[in-house]
């Protein structure tokens, strides 16, 4: 891709609108999460917390983090014409995250993952209810080769494991390249955690639609081009058929809560990009203002993991329309939005020249 002028800055507000939306729906969630349906009070609303301000959770962390990783594998690769460093520096990027989490404070710097910026935001130092396999993933010490193909195979890593922390964390795969090396990156960082197929297929699946959303694809279309790439894989058949039962519940109209009820509780991967799939497109009443606020009250609203549903679907809606559509009045209250806007910045300043893998 290259980018000028008037491309440049939909790409911008396009990065900044997922990192932001993403953060959005995963703050919305993290007060509801576990909640019986009939608990929910409506219409759900950020809760502050003393210092003003709606938490995220690790979806949000673990993506910021991530997205740093990429963002140096990327510059090396650009640099040097090579990306097999890539896989190493995401995962240094994910072992910051997992300092936050071990340590009340930054650790010393070091000559390993400990340095930069970002894991120096003492708002971050904080459990959100962090993934038992995104943790014990981590202390696995698994390097993946970002490109490696992929066969459909248990990985190496809790190979039983099909949590949606792999989905929730990877739309910085998408914000550069096609929706193909997307796919494959995505998959193949998954797997430094969770190595059943379909978590590092939903995560594959889910960085191409937001690779599609990039390049100017609607909802829709990303969703089914994803779908496409997904059956080149053996082994697709879990995320493939959930997806399908999204686009299914969307045809049939009258959307609501039992809808997302009914496609699961979000925990696992194939569900928790169903759930965020299947509200991103589903014709939700709203005022033309709100929008964006009643597509995550939707996605949030269910029993299960609402605030990965929530922070999957803001992604998605971020990416396809851009920060504009975000409610300002929840921006305000967001923890950490001046860090958040500032890392997407950064990354589409790198990306302002070709980039292609």
């Amino acid at each position: 891709m290259t980018f000028t002028g008037t491309a440049d800055a939909v790409y911008r507000t396009r990065l900044r609108g997922c990192l932001l939306g993403g953060a959005l729906g995963d703050a919305l969630g993290k007060p509801v999460e576990l909640e019986p349906l009939a608990n929910i009070r409506q219409p759900v609303e950020l809760v502050p917390n003393t210092h003003g301000l709606a938490e995220i959770t690790d979806d949000t962390q673990l993506t910021l983090f991530g997205l740093e990783g990429f963002q140096r594998g990327w510059v090396r690769a650009r640099a040097k014409g090579i990306s097999g460093a890539l896989g190493a520096l995401v995962r240094e990027g994910y072992l910051r995250w997992l300092d936050t989490q071990e340590h009340p404070a930054p650790p010393p710097a070091d000559d390993g993952h400990r340095t930069g910026q970002l894991r120096l935001e003492p708002w971050l130092y904080a459990r959100r209810g962090p993934g038992r396999a995104c943790l014990s993933g981590l202390r696995a010490s698994f390097t993946p080769q970002p490109y490696a193909e992929l066969t459909g195979r248990p990985g190496p890593v809790n190979p039983d494991s099909k949590g949606c922390g792999t989905v929730m964390r990877s739309a910085p795969f998408g914000f550069a390249g096609r929706p193909d090396g997307a796919f494959v990156l995505a998959a193949n960082c998954a797997q430094i955690t969770h190595g059943h197929p379909t978590a590092y297929y939903a995560a594959g699946a889910f960085a191409a639609m937001i690779a599609c959303l990039f390049e100017g694809e609607s909802v829709e279309g990303a969703v089914l081009r994803s779908m496409r790439l997904l059956a080149r894989y053996p082994g697709h058949d879990e995320t493939t058929a959930a997806l399908r039962r999204a686009l299914d519940l969307v045809e049939a109209g009258d959307p609501g809560p039992d809808k997302v009820e009914s496609l699961g509780g979000g925990w696992v991967a194939e569900e928790a990009l169903a759930i965020a799939v299947y509200v991103a497109l589903a014709p939700v009443p709203h005022r033309k203002s709100a929008l964006v606020k009643e597509k995550l009250r939707l996605a949030v609203t269910h029993s299960g993991d609402s605030d990965s549903t929530g922070s999957i679907c803001g992604n998605l809606l971020g990416a396809a329309s851009g920060e504009e559509v975000l409610p300002y009045d929840w921006l305000t209250r967001l923890e950490g939005r001046t860090t958040i806007t500032r890392l997407a910045d950064d990354f589409a300043t790198e990306t302002a020249q070709t980039a292609s893998y």
